[in-house]
């Protein structure tokens, strides 16, 4: 029987109280039982994974391939996972929430991702889309959104994607003109994910028309609810992969947003919005090490059963060394993640270990998909088998959340930056 949301909350914040990181005496009594540089999970984070691994194994591989072929939004799985407790698990207590650190969520993330990376993104994006509440949002706006979230499985979306603007968030030009109490919105955003589905947004938009103006002060970040005048859905697009999720273009026309729904202050919105993924993307990479996951064991499987020239053919050396890579490669995406979700955890910047695990993650997710399809040879290719529907979720990976390249761009700033601040 797999446990309630009321018993996982309970379970959380009793560890919370008994584990108390908050003084350097606790600090060191969690070092004394185990708990401070250490590989072993709580019980409460054991508890967690076991509920969501069960899950994706029971409810959500059973259908996956039903909702890859239909591209239907898989609403039976997210009301589950909510009642779970195993979505939202960001929130505050304060909003009703269960509160807990991304390293946590992580483990989740990594599970459910193994039974389907187009159910798990659609489920991760809530965190993206709430995040920025989370970080910047004041007391008002964090019960009035994140609350409702938590009373019904309702989704929001993270909508700052443009036609012309991905990568490069500063170019993004979708204006809001302040005309007394409220803020007038046009424009048009791009691949939002759960754009169609939403009840509200996180939308990021330019408020200083000076086209030179720095990012730092240009832009504004915006709660908009999705039920707004002036809001127009696009079509779901027709994606490679992970074709349940729901992905669209959304079109802002003279949308009024009250004052009250600016996130800190006018001109703060690119540094909320960019925070927020420090946060984030370590769970993104924590799904794209569970898809990586599921393509091993897939491979493993078969190999074991498959015979060419009278033997197994994973006693094949070439075939016993590709599983041995796609083994390593996995095992070091999962340190790769679990060392950037505990170091924002700790309370640190985590923006180097966050595009370090992004890159890495997705980088091995597409290579692991890909000789999983090479060791089922033509069968891969099929889509009766799974392995062709891993690799086809897998590349999303190397784009969404900041591409491959990205990423690099960031690990190379901040590792350079390191330098500059040492003493010579």
């Amino acid at each position: 029987m797999l446990s309630s949301n009321k018993v996982l909350r309970a379970a959380v914040q009793a560890w919370s109280r008994c584990h108390s990181t908050s003084t350097p005496a606790a600090k060191a009594k969690l070092k004394q039982d185990g708990y401070g540089f250490s590989f072993n999970l709580t019980d409460q984070q054991k508890e967690f994974q076991a509920t969501a691994r069960k899950f994706a194994r029971e409810e959500i591989i059973p259908v996956a391939a039903h909702y890859d072929r239909t591209g239907e939004y898989p609403v039976p799985i997210i009301r589950r996972v909510w009642e779970l407790g195993l979505m939202n698990g960001h929130i505050p207590e304060s909003c009703g929430g269960l509160g807990l650190g991304i390293f946590d969520t992580c483990l989740t993330s990594e599970e459910l991702a193994y039974g389907c990376t187009g159910i798990q993104t659609a489920i991760e994006a809530n965190s993206l889309g709430q995040m920025p509440v989370i970080i910047a949002g004041n007391e008002q706006q964090k019960k009035k959104y994140l609350g409702r979230l938590m009373e019904e499985p309702l989704m929001c979306a993270y909508c700052v994607t443009e036609p012309g603007a991905g990568s490069d968030v500063a170019g993004i030009k979708t204006r809001a003109e302040k005309k007394g109490d409220e803020y007038i919105i046009n424009g048009q955003k791009m691949w939002i994910t759960n754009g169609g589905k939403a009840n509200w947004y996180f939308v990021l938009t330019r408020t200083n028309p000076d086209p030179k103006a720095p990012p730092s002060g240009a832009f504004t970040g915006f709660i908009v609810d999705g039920d707004t005048p002036g809001i127009q859905i696009g079509r779901k697009e027709l994606n490679m992969g992970q074709r349940c999720s729901d992905t669209r273009g959304i079109v802002f026309e003279d949308v009024r947003v009250p004052k009250e729904n600016v996130l800190i202050a006018e001109g703060a919105g690119f540094k909320v919005a960019m925070g927020a993924f420090d946060k984030t993307r370590p769970p993104v990479a924590a799904a794209a090490t569970g898809l990586a996951q599921r393509a091993l064991d897939e491979a493993v499987k078969y190999a074991m059963e498959r015979k060419t020239f009278g033997r197994l053919i994973v006693e094949h050396q070439a075939v016993s060394f590709m599983l041995a890579e796609m083994a390593m490669k996995t095992v070091l995406a999962r340190m790769a993640y679990q060392r950037s979700a505990w170091e924002v955890d700790e309370g640190r910047k985590n923006t180097f270990f966050a595009s370090v695990a992004k890159a890495f993650a997705g980088d091995i997710a597409n290579q692991v998909a890909s000789d999983a399809v090479q060791i089922f040879g033509g069968n891969g290719y099929n889509s009766e088998y799974p392995v062709e529907k891993l690799m086809r979720d897998a590349k999303i990976y190397q784009i969404y959340e900041g591409t491959a390249q990205i990423q690099r761009m960031i690990i190379v700033r901040e590792l350079l930056g390191t330098y500059k601040q040492e003493p010579q």
